[in-house]
């Protein structure tokens, strides 16, 4: 069909039942997956590790379509490409956390997470050239699954966790002079603290505190982009990124 142009109001019909049933079958199945292999006490960082490296996927696929679009002049959407570069940023800090605590410490769990990546790459690249809010959508229950996983471990370790020292790579990214690829992500209103978050780190616990606010902005604005088409906080981009909207699903 025809794509809508920037400045018109586009309609957005719920998303259709079988692409939300195909994508909450397909993550509470990887979500079963994961419990088996790393059922084992003990092995939290090395789940974490695995689950970092192929969380940056998505953004990876949808960048280079996005690109691809760009590139034929079909589409616009500077701002979208920004923004998920800085979410695929904030993912590999995230995974360099887990590599400094020793998650990938085993061939096994190396092995794992390089062959899940390269196979997820292409199936979310192929998912989006289909069906963008579906894949938006799906993308979105692995980060409210993220935040959740990573809330529940804060919890049942927070004794522990607050007489662990910080890695160094913590200190870098989230205390960082400047931080304007940190900024880049916290585009949804929906959670936006009311001014820029500025963490400061004084145990693990508090890094996993933020790894957890952090992929609680992910599933905000992907939850924006299936709902409304637009990044909530793109008026506050628009000074460089004007606002552009998905065109609706096939």
């Amino acid at each position: 069909g025809v794509l809508p142009q920037p400045s018109e109001e586009v309609s957005r019909p719920m998303l259709d039942e079988p692409t939300k049933v195909f994508c909450e079958t397909l993550v509470t199945v990887l979500k079963s997956g994961m419990d088996l292999i790393y059922a084992q006490k003990g092995r939290d960082f090395a789940r974490f590790y695995v689950l970092e490296t192929v969380a940056r996927v998505p953004y990876f696929a949808y960048m280079s379509v996005l690109h691809l679009y760009e590139s034929l002049g079909m589409h616009d959407r500077a701002s979208w490409i920004k923004v998920h570069f800085a979410e695929a940023d904030n993912e590999l800090h995230h995974l360099l956390i887990m590599e400094a605590l020793g998650g990938s410490e085993r061939h096994e769990d190396r092995f794992l997470a390089k062959n899940s990546a390269l196979l997820y790459y292409w199936a979310n690249v192929i998912f989006y050239l289909i069906h963008p809010r579906g894949a938006y959508y799906m993308m979105s229950l692995i980060e409210d699954h993220a935040h959740n996983t990573y809330s529940k471990f804060l919890e049942t370790n927070k004794e522990r966790l607050k007489t662990m020292p910080v890695p160094q790579i913590a200190h870098k990214y989230y205390e960082a002079e400047d931080m304007y690829m940190f900024d880049a992500f916290h585009t949804s209103v929906e959670v936006a603290p009311a001014a820029p978050r500025r963490p400061r780190l004084e145990s693990l616990y508090d890094v996993f505190a933020c790894i957890r606010d952090d992929e609680d902005q992910h599933r905000s604005t992907l939850s924006n982009l299936v709902q409304t088409g637009t990044v909530s906080g793109e008026t506050q981009l628009g000074s460089r990124s004007p606002s552009r909207s998905v065109p609706p699903s096939e």
